[in-house]
Parts: structure tokens; sequence; C-alpha cells
């Protein structure tokens, strides 16, 4: 536990020292700020939590992916092409331990921007709205980071696949692309090719909606609507969700990405010859 606290802590710092923690709290309480005050078309001014949380959604899923990516991909295999990485493995220090340093450390680093930049917005928010859902702003939080490690532990992954950085990097951005882009696209087209087409949004049939479990994005899409509730009004909302989406459903889901990449990222690095 030293040894992993130890390389954590040095993720940690380092980004610190590189100010990533600074330009990413500014960015999460920025974009919340601007989401809240000028994000609805219909009102003006500040608007409650749960309209900011739906308007942050769309945000999310399209910002925190490749900050995790880029934070993560070069985490293992720049320590192998700076030459580091041998002397790290000369201390009496495991693969498993350097893993899961390096992602506690880019993981706390993630979380507590999230947390700070979000939570700070949220405040300020709340001096300026009355009847605050502060717990469903929470959730979301806890969401949003939940989805940072996701793709955390992907990019951790991708850093022990490749033997360059740069093809590291070019699989980081095919990720985003694919997650965010190519995979909603493919299971559209799947379900316009089948008879079940005719409402496509409220009697989406079962399987379509099994499909986009796969894809952790909407799985976090379906986390924060489902636990939100009342900030988002979910009786307004005209997807209609399957019995069995449960928050806790979503949440082991989430869980499962990260702990199968995890797995299969130290099987990757502890069979790299370095």
């Amino acid at each position: 536990m030293n040894s992993i606290f130890t390389i954590s802590k040095k993720e940690l710092l380092d980004n610190v020292r590189n100010k990533w923690i600074i330009i990413l709290t500014i960015i999460f309480a920025s974009l919340t700020l601007v989401v809240s005050y000028f994000g609805s078309i219909f009102t003006e001014g500040w608007q409650d939590l749960g309209i900011t949380i739906q308007g942050m959604m769309s945000l999310v899923q399209l910002l925190i992916p490749i900050i995790a990516l880029m934070l993560g991909y070069s985490a293992i295999i720049g320590e192998i092409e700076k030459g580091s990485m041998n002397s790290l493995l000369s201390l009496p220090v495991t693969r498993l331990e350097i893993l899961l340093g390096k992602f506690i450390g880019l993981g706390s680093l993630l979380a507590i921007t999230i947390i700070i930049g979000f939570g700070l917005a949220g405040i300020v928010i709340g001096f300026n709205v009355s009847d605050v859902d502060y717990a469903g702003y929470i959730i979301f939080i806890f969401a949003t980071i939940l989805i940072g490690l996701v793709f955390l532990v992907l990019a951790l992954f991708l850093s022990t696949l490749f033997n360059k950085r740069s093809t590291a990097m070019g699989g980081a951005i095919f990720l985003w692309f694919f997650f965010n882009i190519i995979l909603p696209i493919v299971f559209v087209g799947i379900l316009a090719a089948s008879s079940d087409i005719i409402n496509i949004v409220n009697n989406a049939p079962d399987w379509y909606h099994i499909l986009n479990l796969f894809n952790p994005l909407q799985v976090y899409s379906f986390l924060v609507t489902l636990n939100v509730g009342a900030a988002l009004s979910l009786d307004n909302l005209s997807i209609a969700y399957p019995e069995y989406y449960s928050n806790i459903l979503m949440t082991i889901i989430l869980l499962f990405w990260i702990i199968c990449f995890m797995i299969l990222s130290y099987w990757r690095f502890n069979k790299r010859d370095i």
C-alpha cells in the first residue's frame, strides 16, 4: 500500500504542478455556470440545478471522456519511452502496484477537479435560485466521476497495449469517436433496419435498450436520469425506460467496466517485455 500511495501521490502532484487541476476546475465550474445562466432559450437568468444538470449531461459526455483519455493514454507507455519505467521496476515495487498507483493518482485528480468545479458552481447557483435539489446534483457529480474513471481505465489499457505514445493517443481519440458517435449511429442503424422503427422514441424494443447498455456513455445518461428524478422532471421525459433499469444496475455496469479493463491492463502490462 505504501508503494501504491507513493506512486499515486507522484501522479497527482505532477499534474498539480502542470496546472491541470486548476485548468480543469475552471473549465468545469465555468461551463456549469454558463449552462445555468444561459442554458435555457425560454427563460432568462439563473436556472435551478435540475435544468442545469439536463443541460450539462451532453457536455459531460463530450468533455469528460476526452479529458480522462488524455490524462491516461501515456501513463505507462510514456514512462517506457522515457526509460523511467526500468528505473521504477528496479525498485521494490510490482507492476500491479504501478498500475494501481497511476490509476488512483490520476483518478483522484479527475475526481477532485469534478467535485471542486461542479461543487463551486452548484454553490453559486444555490445562492441565486430557490428550492435547490442538492441530492440530485450530488448524484450527478458521483455519476460524472464514475464515467471519468471508466475512460481513465480505458486509457490505461491503451497505454499498456501500444508501443508508442503517438499510437496510444490515436487509440484514445478513436475511442472517443467510437463511444460518442460511431456506436450510437450503429445502434440506431440496427434499429432502423428492423421493423421496430415505427415508434423509435417511446416504444423501442428491449433489445435496443440492452444494446445501449454496452455503451458506458449511455449507461451514464441512464444513471443520471434515473437517480436525479424530480430534478429532471422524469414525468415529462419522452423516453420510456424498461422497468429493469435501476440505479444499482447502472452503477454495477460502470464498475464492471472499471474492474474489467483494470484486469486487462494488468494482464497486458505484465506480459510486456520492458
